[in-house]
């Protein structure tokens, strides 16, 4: 399966990855922990159905040391017990953020005080970021049926 348009060549992209990627540096250089942005980007991409991308940042998570165990269960953390509260609060804001269009008010402002409880404000910053930005590299791959399971980690550094 190839990609309907080359990401990695043309030039437009290109110049487009520059600048959306400067903004993950910014987002992965913030105090948020990086194995919450892991699990966000990946929910999100299970979400968008994202197969790059949930292949990319399970493997990232995976090299950075994160459990097979709570990777399993990323698709399913309501139910599981190996996410932390904060987590919890960083996976249900995704859903919503990432879902925004299914729910008539945005946000439910229970889902954000939720948030509040484990984020100080620069946290909650790049959490709002991280999710806007993985939805749209979801996006961007989604449209172009950009293909999965070639990713190595470290392979965009």
């Amino acid at each position: 399966m190839d990609a309907r348009l080359n990401l990695f060549t043309n030039p437009v992209t290109g110049r487009f990855f520059k600048h959306i990627n400067s903004a993950g540096k910014i987002v992965s250089d913030s105090a948020l922990p990086a194995a919450t942005q892991e699990l966000v980007k990946i929910r999100a991409s299970q979400i968008n159905g994202c197969a790059m991308c949930t292949d990319m940042h399970t493997k990232d998570a995976t090299a950075a040391g994160e459990t097979a165990q709570r990777l399993h269960l990323v698709a399913a953390w309501r139910e599981a017990k190996v996410f932390s509260e904060a987590e919890r609060a960083a996976l249900e804001l995704t859903e919503q953020g990432t879902r925004i269009a299914d729910a008539a008010g945005g946000v439910p402002d229970e889902v954000w005080a939720n948030a509040v409880k484990h984020y100080d404000e620069d946290q909650l910053a790049a959490l709002v970021a991280l999710i806007a930005l993985i939805n749209a590299y979801n996006r961007v791959n989604v449209i172009v049926q950009q293909p999965a399971g070639d990713y190595q980690p470290g392979m965009f550094d």
